[in-house]
Order: C-alpha cells, then structure tokens, then sequence
C-alpha cells in the first residue's frame, strides 16, 4: 500500500516589481537539504542555480527566478523561509556606538519590504539628447560575472549587462544592447565622463532593495542602535 501524499499549504505574495499576486508554498525538506549543500560548497553559479530552482518550484514556476530582478528573488525567497523554517531570524548585530559589542537580535522577516530611493529612474540622460534605459539585474546577469557587486574589476560587466537600450537624438535612434558585443558596451561606458557614470551610479544606489532598520540597544553601554539590513546575507544570522 502507497505512502499516504502531505499536504503543502500555499500562500500569496505581492511580487515588488510588477504588483502581481502570485500564489507559493514553503520548501521542502529535500529542496532545504539541496540549498544547504549549495550554500556549504562556496560555488557561486551552483547557489545561485540552486535558489533559482527552489523559487521556480515554490512558486509553482510562474516566476523565473534567473530572469527576475535580485529584488523580487530576494523579496520571494524571505517569503519562503519565513513559512518554510519560522517567521523570526535570530542575528548578531555589532554596535555602532562602540563598535565591538554584539547584539542579540530577533528579526520578523514579515516586517521586511522592498524600498525604492527617491528620484529613482530607470532613463538615464547623458547629454545633447543621448541616454540610456536601464534593466535590473539578475540572478542571470550576475552569475555571468561572477558576483553580487557594483564594485571592482568586473564593474563594466555589471552595468553593461544592465542597460538595455541606448537612445540618440532624444530617442529617434535607438540601439538594441542585444545586439551588441560585452567588448563594444564596454568601450561605450569607458568614454562617459565622471557626471555621467555617476548617473548610471545612482541608478544601482536607489535601485529597489530589501531594506529594513532595525533599533536595539548595545548590552554594554544600554544606548540605542539603529543598523540598516541590506541583501539576503544581512537577514540571516
């Protein structure tokens, strides 16, 4: 006689990107165990695969995970862990009012949302009718370059990989990035001036985040903290 099948309950999310609604359930123990092994192995691609495999499944593949913006993967995997191991993420905080001690701090991850900076735009003017259109990067577009970083030597990358369009004439002539090699986008950022590459900048700075303040006081001194939780690795402890 078969093994009577579990019941998995499903639940509703509100996807940062689009405002769809969107129906998942928590993983399971055999999908835990595989992103446990990928986390432990410190091969990015095979994390990055992993996740991507877990939120397809939990979301009953109506989201593509390696497709999406990092801010929804990231917005949906808090989701998941949340029904799937407890709403709470036990973490230590070290305090900024001395800078040594550590906190204990218990986090409601129901309490943690996508936030947008302000005069946050994905057109980024250059001057004399030339700009860009911008895209969010992915789980996708990172795993390609190697990290999940704006910074350092694979900084063009990142950006090239981000703009979708790029526009003359105050967009009569457009240019498809598709259609174009990584060498010739990156040819095309090194030739912006200072202003203009802080403008492309501030597009990844005020970009959605998973953001979330978080007050405590500093056990020692019994001042208050305040800490601002960025990404994924800052939520859990």
């Amino acid at each position: 006689m078969p093994l009577p099948t579990i019941a998995t309950p499903t639940y509703e999310l509100t996807l940062p990107s689009t405002g769809k609604k969107i129906k998942y359930r928590p993983f399971l123990v055999k999908e835990q165990k595989a992103l446990m092994i990928a986390q432990e192995s410190d091969d990015e691609k095979k994390n990055f695969e992993t996740t991507s495999q877990l939120i397809n499944a939990c979301t009953f593949n109506k989201v593509n995970a390696a497709t999406s913006p990092v801010f929804d993967v990231e917005y949906i995997f808090i989701k998941l862990r949340a029904k799937s191991v407890g709403e709470v993420s036990k973490l230590k905080l070290l305090c900024p009012d001395d800078k040594k001690t550590y906190a204990d701090v218990e986090l409601d991850l129901n309490e943690v949302k996508v936030q947008v900076g302000e005069d946050h735009t994905n057109k980024i003017e250059l001057g004399n009718g030339m700009g860009l259109i911008m895209k969010y990067p992915t789980i996708d577009s990172f795993s390609e370059v190697g990290a999940q970083n704006i910074t350092g030597s694979n900084m063009l990358d990142v950006i090239g990989s981000c703009i979708l369009q790029i526009y003359e004439n105050g967009g009569e002539k457009v240019y498809e990035t598709k259609d174009q090699t990584q060498k010739e986008i990156s040819e095309f950022i090194e030739q912006m001036n200072t202003e203009q590459f802080q403008s492309v900048q501030n597009f990844f700075n005020t970009m959605p985040k998973l953001k979330h303040e978080v007050s405590f006081k500093n056990p020692k001194t019994k001042k208050m903290n305040k800490v601002t939780l960025t990404g994924l690795n800052d939520f859990f402890g």
